[in-house]
């Protein structure tokens, strides 16, 4: 039978690739790593909270689809990958005490514990390989920049101390890409499905596009629409407005690769 760690040339996976070299302490944005291969935002969180955690995800499925989560204390989640550490893998973590950030280490052996369950979520990147097929360029690819992030005015269902706004991704598209953007996204509902908003930022609470509050902000052309997509980096928002006593996220841009295809995503 064929490892599933390896492709049928005998090559190691562009995935289990990315993931040693981020185990190994690389860190760099993970957009257009390992094509073809799901990405996940990552959050981590004591078994107390891991309950009212998973129904804010049920309520927000926009911004917060599950793809995978792990047994209490376990740092693996096989259906992602089999030599797959939540740990290790991703190339910078962000770890929180009370909704602050106080350390952003490359890997989070030192702040493990045998109470935490680890979320991962989808990743806008995965249906950005659908816009590249389909010839729609994206910005922060071409940029070699982070994704541009924004907290909005749209509110998330709460559940228990998670609430808060949603944090949407932006990309600057020509309004006939956006219409087709629109249509290719909505069969991705795992990774965020089609946009929330297109255009008219201050409307979605968006004071300054070129200031985003996560990510690196991007040009907008003077033809082009600025559209929102809900993003994973929601729960982050949500757990500094809980002020959980400890937690574990990804550092925004810089995503858990999984062994999943991102074909295997789409509905249609």
């Amino acid at each position: 039978m064929a490892d599933p760690q390896f492709q049928a040339d005998g090559q190691m996976l562009p995935s289990h690739q990315a993931r040693l070299a981020y185990r190994a302490g690389q860190s760099a944005s993970t957009a257009g790593v390992a094509p073809g291969y799901v990405q996940g935002n990552l959050a981590i969180l004591p078994e107390k909270f891991a309950a009212a955690f998973h129904r804010f995800c049920q309520l927000n499925p926009k911004p917060c689809p599950i793809i995978g989560m792990s047994d209490v204390g376990n740092p693996k989640i096989p259906s992602l990958g089999l030599d797959l550490d939540i740990r290790t893998d991703v190339p910078r973590y962000r770890v929180w005490r009370d909704g602050e950030v106080i350390d952003e280490p490359t890997d989070v052996m030192a702040h493990w514990r045998d109470d935490l369950v680890a979320f991962v979520i989808g990743c806008s990147f995965s249906f950005e390989e659908a816009l590249l097929a389909d010839d729609i360029a994206i910005r922060h690819i071409d940029c070699k920049v982070r994704v541009p992030m924004y907290r909005t005015n749209i509110p998330c269902a709460p559940a228990g101390p998670f609430a808060g706004p949603m944090v949407v991704s932006m990309r600057p598209l020509k309004p006939k890409d956006a219409i087709r953007a629109v249509q290719i996204t909505s069969r991705f509902p795992a990774v965020h499905g089609a946009p929330v908003h297109i255009g008219l930022p201050q409307s979605i609470g968006i004071a300054d596009i070129a200031k985003p509050d996560y990510g690196d902000p991007v040009p907008i052309a003077d033809d082009e629409l600025p559209v929102f997509w809900a993003c994973g980096v929601t729960p982050q928002a949500v757990i500094a407005a809980a002020k959980v006593p400890f937690a574990m996220t990804h550092a925004p841009g810089l995503m858990l690769v999984t062994d999943l295809k991102n074909k295997h995503l789409a509905v249609l």
